[in-house]
């Protein structure tokens, strides 16, 4: 059997090694590893690939940046020769980007199989792009591959077969389980260079990255200023984007006195071991919503909703939306010790990728 993979983001990256891993233990599966360059990653260096133990790319598509339209159709447009010369038995995608449903789009067109890993994921608000290509990958993939249980539940009031729907649990921890023996050592080795030592004592973590927050300077200043005011009590540390940073220098935010340090985007192994060590999250990152959920850290979430609902009815979530009084409201509750201690959501174990391949081989067969 031959098994294409298609990553198009650094997420997807996280998703696919333990299914790379995990496919390749019986040897009678031939694998192919397609990375659309719909994402481009500094980080994502020899050494990214090393730490997740999986092969670099076999093909890079290098698609780049563009609009949502014009980069799906240009990665449908390099991605159909491809699988016609490759000829794959089941293609996999990940996650929610535009590589996977283009990917999913191709495949359905050849009448090749689709497998979509983190399928049944929804947000219910279809003015996310990402909500758009969940809704339409899992109509058209033969095999989906589900975290939790309200994917099953959302997939089946979609009318999706019940044959089609695998309860695999979440390969994104996975990953983390994998990784975070080495990501403490590094904080033991005191090997974070990004991070000035003595913002590590007690501190909180920061991530926005999504164009509701980031992309309107007026939204974007007054969670910043917020930010800084909570950074009185509690520093922060803010890996970001260096076009957020961009637009941060342009304002007087730089003046204020405040203890919120921001720093260049973190290799995966620095992150997870500060998110470990963080005295609370604010992000919104779906991704990191749920590796906080597994390593019981309070996550306040700067959206309106989720699409991983079980990390605020299980988890350590909490959705603020961008109600700043309320992220200083959580924020106190946290600090005074009242915070939600949540529980890790079922499958959420690190064998999320055996489970694939035992479902895969038994399909093939």
């Amino acid at each position: 059997m031959h098994i294409l993979h298609v990553v198009g983001a650094r997420p997807n990256f996280m998703k696919a090694a333990p299914v790379l891993r995990a496919l390749g233990s019986p040897g009678s599966v031939r694998q192919t590893l397609i990375h659309t360059g719909q994402h481009y990653d500094f980080n994502m260096s020899d050494v990214f690939f090393q730490q997740l133990v999986m092969p670099v790319p076999d093909v890079n598509l290098g698609v780049g940046p563009g609009s949502h339209a014009q980069q799906t159709a240009e990665i449908m447009s390099r991605l159909e020769p491809v699988v016609l010369e490759r000829k794959p038995d089941l293609v996999l995608v990940y996650g929610d980007v535009n590589s996977t449903v283009a990917a999913a789009l191709v495949c359905a067109k050849l009448l090749i199989p689709v497998g979509h890993v983190e399928a049944g994921l929804r947000s219910f608000d279809r003015t996310m792009p990402e909500e758009v290509n969940r809704l339409l990958t899992d109509q058209i993939a033969d095999l989906l591959f589900t975290p939790s249980v309200d994917a099953d539940k959302n997939l089946q009031q979609e009318g999706i077969a019940s044959e089609k729907i695998n309860l695999i649990g979440n390969v994104m921890i996975d990953t983390l389980v994998a990784l975070l023996p080495e990501a403490l050592a590094r904080w033991n080795g005191k090997d974070l260079t990004s991070v000035p030592s003595h913002y590590l004592k007690h501190f909180g973590l920061v991530t926005l990255h999504r164009p509701s927050n980031v992309d309107a300077s007026g939204i974007l200043l007054s969670i910043v200023k917020t930010l800084s005011e909570i950074s009185r009590d509690l520093p922060l540390i803010f890996p970001i984007h260096p076009r957020t940073r961009q637009r941060l220098e342009a304002s007087d935010l730089a003046t204020l006195d405040s203890q919120l340090h921001f720093v260049d985007p973190l290799s995966y192994l620095e992150f997870l071991a500060l998110q470990y060590h963080a005295t609370l999250v604010i992000t919104d990152s779906g991704g990191i919503q749920e590796e906080t959920t597994y390593l019981r850290v309070p996550c306040l979430t700067v959206r309106q909703n989720t699409e991983r609902p079980v990390t605020v009815t299980l988890g350590t979530n909490v959705l603020v939306g961008q109600d700043m009084d309320r992220l200083r409201t959580e924020v106190g509750r946290i600090l005074s010790g009242d915070r939600k201690q949540g529980e890790i959501p079922p499958f959420w174990d690190g064998h999320a990728a055996q489970r694939i391949a035992k479902v895969i081989t038994t399909w093939w067969r």
